[in-house]
């Protein structure tokens, strides 16, 4: 069994500590051993991309965008190879692990604009002779900490805008599917990227907590679910850190009567069910407005329909969950919701998928009935199950909705444009999507939740990106000419 190595200074490198296996979730097949990394090796990490920041953060810009024209286009050369990899790593269908590659790419794509992005501001003539103008400078060492759905696409969330910059970098990406993270870091060699630019440190808990106490760290992106979110910002804020912590959600759809009941329906269902469940920002919670329950047997029979299964199979619709304790977990939420007295119209916690018994499946779960205060709304399930609720009208939804403590999305379909434009004003959630099911925006806007969706101030990439990623610095400059010299100034001058 190979053990995966770390990736520091350009070179990988064997880790001298323990590791635990990963394992193909569709088959319990062991794939590698991924190490917990020691602290001198964490810190090896750290210094090599303080070393590599002095250097690098006076490439000129023009040159820290070329690298990322040449990386984008290796990353585009080799999208199967990572799609696949993907696959079997996280047990996700093709077209899934396609479509996640494509959407990291588009943020690398993003970073190629970085000298327009970091422009400072200048006004002549603030006062006589003076001028003052803002510089657009990079914080130093960055370090990223992400999740087990995205292996991909949240690293390249993060890394790239941070050197395109100017910054160095230390990823630490989850221990339940590493190995595309280090396939990443040869792609970005392969570009161009001088050693010590970007490194990455594999391990756990004690790995995070030794990025968030380093003092050479200055900056901390972090998604992942909202107990552990909440944790890494404080602890990294209290270390003198700047620090964006995505946390969980419980993603909210509204339907009104009068929306097109087909495409609510085939949206509401793959918001649902798509990448078995396991993303931020899946539709966990349907909000039927008024005479829109009675779509509840076709939601049932369209959510019947989907099947999952292996990442080969061109007829699967998602793939396992991560672990089995994962699947655990969501098998007890269903039970849970059962025991609390909501209506489970379609119960996937027996599901099976012929030739894959040792699979950690998970069949589309329905519930009907759900009321606010029971654990199966109240708790992010991150997996393939849907809980319903009926109000009576669209004020009764928003209220509903606002009323929840996270913020990250939320969708209303509906073919009114007053109900959505007044939707879209009074929900207090950060991503809202009329007619779109999961509102992820492009790059060129950022990934903006909301309340305890996000502990933080500027989000992950966009321009909000740039901004956390760099610091800015004022000058006031005056120059003399032969002037007599004035004498001692003590006041504020008016003029």
């Amino acid at each position: 069994m190979d053990k995966l190595p770390l990736f520091i200074d350009g070179e990988f490198v064997a880790s001298r500590a323990a590791g635990v296996e990963v394992t193909d979730p569709a088959t319990q097949e062991v794939l590698c051993e991924v190490p917990f990394a020691t602290g001198d090796e964490v810190d090896r990490a750290v210094q090599g991309a303080k070393a590599t920041f002095e250097t690098w953060r006076e490439v000129p810009t023009p040159e820290r965008a070329r690298l990322m024209f040449a990386y984008q286009d290796v990353l585009k050369k080799n999208q199967e190879d990572l799609a696949l990899r993907l696959c079997r790593d996280t047990g996700k269908t093709l077209e899934d692990a396609r479509g996640e590659v494509w959407r990291g790419i588009e943020v690398v794509e993003h970073a190629c604009s970085v000298a327009s992005l970091m422009m400072g501001e200048t006004v002549e003539n603030v006062a006589r002779g003076i001028d003052t103008y803002s510089l657009v400078q990079p914080v130093g060492v960055c370090a990223g900490i992400t999740p087990f759905n995205f292996p991909a696409m949240v690293p390249l969330w993060m890394y790239p805008l941070a050197i395109a910059c100017g910054n160095t970098f230390v990823l630490k990406p989850s221990e339940q599917d590493p190995t595309v993270p280090n396939r990443l870091m040869e792609l970005l060699a392969e570009a161009g990227a001088p050693d010590g630019l970007v490194q990455v440190v594999h391990g756990g808990r004690e790995q995070v907590d030794a990025l968030l106490e380093h003092p050479d760290v200055r900056a901390v992106s972090f998604v992942g679910s909202a107990p552990v979110a909440k944790s890494v910002y404080a602890k990294a804020a209290a270390n003198g850190k700047r620090v964006q912590a995505l946390a969980g959600a419980k993603n909210h759809i509204v339907i009104l009567p009068d929306a097109d009941k087909d495409q609510a329906i085939a949206s509401l269902v793959g918001a649902t069910c798509g990448a078995a469940g396991q993303r931020c920002m899946a539709i966990s919670a349907a909000v039927l407005v008024g005479a829109a329950v009675d779509w509840l047997p076709d939601i049932k029979t369209a959510m019947a329909a989907v099947r999952p299964g292996p990442w080969d199979d061109d007829d699967a619709a998602y793939g396992p969950q991560i672990t089995r304790a994962a699947q655990s977990r969501i098998l007890g939420c269903i039970e849970r919701g059962k025991v609390e007295g909501a209506d489970c119209l379609l119960d996937g916690s027996g599901y099976a998928v012929p030739g894959y018994p040792d699979g950690n499946w998970v069949g589309p779960t329905l519930f009907a009935g759900v009321e606010p205060g029971m654990s199966i709304y109240t708790e992010e399930i991150f997996g393939p199950v849907l809980v319903t609720s009926n109000v009576a009208s669209l004020n009764e939804a928003i209220e509903l909705v606002n009323a929840n403590p996270y913020g990250n999305g939320v969708s209303i379909f509906t073919s009114s444009g007053g109900a959505a434009r007044r939707f879209q004003r009074e929900i207090e959630v950060g991503q809202v999507g009329i007619n779109i099911p999961i509102p992820v925006p492009l790059p060129f806007f950022s990934f903006t939740g909301w309340k305890d969706s996000f502990f933080g101030d500027q989000h992950v990439y966009g321009k909000q990106a740039v901004r956390f990623y760099t610091e800015t610095k004022t000058v006031t400059a005056r120059w003399f000419d032969d002037t007599p010299v004035a004498d001692p100034n003590m006041t504020i001058k008016l003029r």
